[in-house]
């Protein structure tokens, strides 16, 4: 099953392209950017769980 790729963060509501190496995910799939991931301390506020890079996916 693919990974749903949101195209925003969900705290700051920056755009993330798809093969955005800024983009972090928890193991929920909940996304953030690099700025507010740092902020939270790699925690995700939702589940606590660890916020880490996302993987992209380039287009064909």
């Amino acid at each position: 099953m693919p990974l749903e790729m949101r195209d925003k963060c969900e705290k700051c509501e920056k755009p993330l392209a798809m093969d955005s190496a800024e983009a972090r995910i928890c193991s929920y799939e909940c996304t953030f950017c690099a700025s507010c991931t740092d902020a939270m301390h790699g925690r995700c506020p939702n589940c606590g769980g660890e916020l880490r890079p996302r993987p992209r996916r380039i287009k064909k």
